[in-house]
């Protein structure tokens, strides 16, 4: 049983799909499913029920997944055993995380990251909040950033950063010329919100309701470069993290209006599994988010360097 074997099962039954499992390692559907059969034939029994949508693992496949992942810790103690013999920072951290963090942040943190560890490598994947924590829980990621980040009993969540929310409008909305607002001007206006099953479109939907406000939804997406595309086609307002809109306030194609109302914060942790052994690449790229992360409400051309 190699270890790739293992990472590839272990990504089949985290994403409960052949294909994304495939793809998660880099190789084509029908290898994986030779792969994976080839291990029941030999194991003489079925872990896949196929007959399932998503797939569902069978009693032996939950022990070999179990199997797997013992292998692949062991693997990654040899690592670091080896590492601390050579003594220097290298090798790959794997990260994952949600857009509105990920896009705005990794290129400054990458450049710093190379900067400090050349033989190190930064590998992101920028996915929804559900997929960031199963990432973290099953090992494909050594570190996770999320916002309204929820710890548990198999994941550690560090705080990182509050950051402010402020309107969002085109510039040709009746409101762009406003300094700054109070909760009464929003209401009545149409609102580009988030998907009800995000913690953000919870705790904004619980803001207005304690403000007694009412907006009109009239649309609502899963990420924030989708709802500020809305906003900057006219067809709403919304409230957004103000370090997110800083590309589209620099075209010219935002504005972000400072809200009357302090207390709301977009908290942004670190996620990562509890006793994990990081490796000395993911203990300095997590040192490095820790010391320093960007100063609040600064333009992305002043967030580098």
């Amino acid at each position: 049983m190699s270890a790739w074997g293992c990472r590839l099962f272990r990504e089949i039954a985290a994403t409960r799909s052949i294909s994304r499992g495939a793809a998660h390692c880099g190789i084509s559907q029908s290898a994986a499913s030779q792969h994976v059969q080839e291990v029941e034939r030999r194991l003489g029994v079925t872990l896949i029920d196929r007959g399932q949508r998503p797939l569902e693992l069978t009693e032996a496949g939950k022990l070999y997944t179990e199997f797997c992942r013992d292998v692949l810790r062991r693997e990654e103690q040899l690592g670091l055993a080896l590492e601390a013999l050579k003594g220097n920072v290298s090798g790959t951290v794997r990260v994952a995380s949600i857009y509105s963090i990920g896009l705005s942040e990794i290129s400054r943190l990458r450049e710093e990251f190379a900067a400090r560890y050349p033989a190190a490598h930064l590998e992101v994947e920028y996915t929804r909040p559900e997929n960031v924590y199963e990432a973290v829980r099953n090992d494909s990621a050594d570190l996770g950033l999320v916002s309204y980040p929820q710890p548990s009993r198999e994941i550690a969540a560090l705080p990182w950063r509050e950051e402010e929310m402020q309107v969002a409008a085109s510039p040709s909305h009746a409101l762009a010329g406003r300094t700054e607002l109070y909760p009464a001007d929003l209401n009545g206006q149409e609102f580009i919100g988030f998907d009800e099953d995000l913690s953000i479109r919870r705790e904004l939907d619980r803001y207005l309701k304690a403000q007694g406000i009412e907006v009109r939804v009239a649309m609502h997406f899963d990420n924030i470069q989708t709802i500020k595309e809305a906003v900057a086609l006219g067809t709403g307002i919304s409230i957004l993290p103000a370090r997110t809109m800083q590309s589209e306030i620099e075209q010219g194609r935002l504005v972000a209006i400072r809200l009357h109302a302090p207390d709301l914060k977009r908290p942004v942790g670190i996620l990562h599994r509890r006793r994990k052994k990081f490796s000395r690449a993911a203990q300095a790229f997590l040192e490095l988010l820790v010391e320093a992360p960007a100063p609040e409400g600064k333009p992305e051309a002043e967030l580098v360097g």
